[in-house]
């Protein structure tokens, strides 16, 4: 047996070193909480044997308040590269257990390099995010960081998806480069965001708040809306991204990947013929009809406990990957508000950013009418969700299977705003508002002459809901292309998507629009 050459076996120990990151006390101290650290997290994220990382020698350059003294192999991150079901992807991970994974010129030097890298070969990058924030010793020098990776994020968005996954805290100015990324997943009680922590908050507000409170992963999920989906653990998380990838493809170049199913393209299901309630006040829950009409019922939701009057995700039909928006008749009766817009118009333009085909299901009796919404800024809001579909080349199908009332009709995706191709079920009530509404302005004069007003109005009610409350008046003017029966909606839709496959639209020429922020 040779012995081994010094050189190589220098080599080996700065590895060993290098993956050590702040040393087993501290690494002991991270798993005591729950969490996992940065390399354990990545070989989970990634296919087993892909990752190769960079940078793994790189040390800090300061010198100050002692820093001298504590430089460690691979500083607070790790970079570098692999693959997620053989498809390339670019990930940095920090690390708590290096100086709290606190972000100092090395650090973010080696992100900008992962993510230029990432731009310029057209791979998604994925941030792991556990980091106490600048590194207050190196000063400006940090600041400088965070805003050399502000820029890039802002100059990847719509051309690779940006990914960020918080499984730690995250604070300061640090929260704004996942918030300028495309989703963000969150650990519940172990992971936080916010711009300015409990004491600041105590000091400035005199407002008593914990962690949790302020910025955890339920406050973020139902809340704000700035987490798109939480998980239970740092590896249901990492599962999840996983998961995310398969319906998206690798840059803007792209079209996601087609996953052939078993699912036959000609399933009808007889199921949704009964689906909507005979009495149009009567909830009913949108997701089982997702689930009935998508291959397997197997539907990613986005934003699932924020504004859950709409419903957003990802799922496949007949194989290729699609976007879903969907007003939800069980709560607030699928209504319209500021959350729900501001939801729906962030999906629709990842989508479009990426060439996924946008299904929107639509059962809508309006905007959600008070002064709450009105000096909240429903009509921006709305706005957005407006120009959103507008803008939006994608191939666009819309369902109504219900209500379709007023400005929302126009919005969501009907065929004025370049819906492709729009469908009806027969329970759909097409109108500038709801019979109930339209008979008191109409008819306010009958009404109040009439001896039983209650009767009179009835008898309106349903005279109007025949003549106009259903398909068949927008359906004459072309405003739908078909009435179908719910049953027949699977093998419409999977038709109607095969044959936009070569679809060609285009917006004017222009530096870009100015949405209503």
């Amino acid at each position: 047996m040779t012995d081994i050459n010094p050189k190589i076996q220098h080599l080996q120990e700065l590895r060993i070193q290098s993956a050590l990151g702040g040393g087993p006390e501290r690494i002991a101290r991270q798993h005591k909480n729950n969490r996992l650290t940065a390399r354990e997290r990545i070989e989970l994220l990634l296919d087993r044997g892909s990752f190769r990382e960079i940078d793994s020698f790189i040390t800090h350059r300061t010198t100050d308040f002692g820093l001298d003294q504590r430089k460690y192999m691979s500083d607070s991150v790790v970079t570098g590269w692999g693959t997620i079901d053989g498809r390339l992807v670019y990930v940095f991970s920090q690390d708590f257990t290096v100086m709290g994974g606190s972000l100092g010129e090395v650090h973010a030097e080696k992100i900008v390099k992962i993510m230029d890298m990432a731009m310029k070969n057209g791979a998604p990058i994925i941030g792991l995010n556990d980091s106490g924030g600048a590194r207050i010793q190196e000063g400006v020098v940090s600041l400088a960081g965070y805003s050399d990776i502000f820029l890039r994020n802002t100059l990847a968005s719509g051309v690779i998806p940006q990914i960020s996954v918080i499984m730690g805290p995250c604070a300061g100015g640090a929260v704004y480069s996942p918030a300028l990324t495309d989703f963000i997943f969150m650990v519940q009680d172990s992971s936080y965001m916010f711009v300015t922590g409990p004491e600041v908050v105590k000091t400035v507000t005199h407002e008593d708040v914990s962690f949790e409170q302020l910025g955890g992963a339920s406050i973020h999920s139902e809340t704000s809306g700035v987490c798109h989906v939480v998980s239970q653990t740092d590896a249901d998380a990492l599962y999840m991204v996983r998961k995310l990838l398969s319906y998206l493809p690798q840059n803007n170049m792209e079209d996601p990947l087609f996953a052939k199913t078993e699912d036959s393209p000609l399933r009808r299901d007889a199921a949704l013929n009964d689906i909507v309630p005979a009495d149009p006040g009567k909830p009913y829950d949108i997701k089982d009809v997702i689930r009935l009409v998508v291959d397997n019922g197997d539907f990613y939701e986005i934003h699932e406990n924020y504004a859950a009057n709409i419903v957003v995700g990802f799922a496949r039909l007949g194989g290729h990957s699609i976007g879903i928006i969907a007003n939800q008749p069980m709560v607030l009766a699928g209504v319209l508000d500021i959350n729900a817009s501001e939801k729906a118009a962030r999906l629709i333009r990842f989508c479009d950013s990426f060439n996924i085909p946008i299904l929107t299901f639509e059962d809508v009796p309006g905007f959600l009418p008070g002064t709450i919404q009105e000096h909240g800024g429903i009509i921006r809001s709305g706005a957005k969700l407006l120009y959103a579909y507008c803008e939006a080349t994608v191939p666009k199908l819309t369902v109504i299977t219900r209500k379709a009332y007023g400005g929302a009709y126009c919005v969501m995706s009907s065929k004025h705003i370049r819906g492709d191709v729009n469908l009806a079920w027969p329970t759909a009530e097409i109108a500038v508002m709801g019979p109930d509404g339209a008979v008191n302005i109409i008819f306010r004069k009958e009404l109040e002459e009439a001896e039983d007003p209650v009767a009179k109005k009835a008898e309106l009610v349903a005279d109007y809901r025949e003549k106009f409350a259903n398909p068949y008046v927008a359906a004459s003017r072309g405003y739908i292309d078909d009435v179908i029966e719910p049953r027949d909606t699977r093998p419409r839709l999977i038709n109607a998507l095969e044959m936009l496959a070569n679809k060609r639209d285009m917006n004017p020429a222009k530096k870009h629009g100015n949405i209503p922020l």
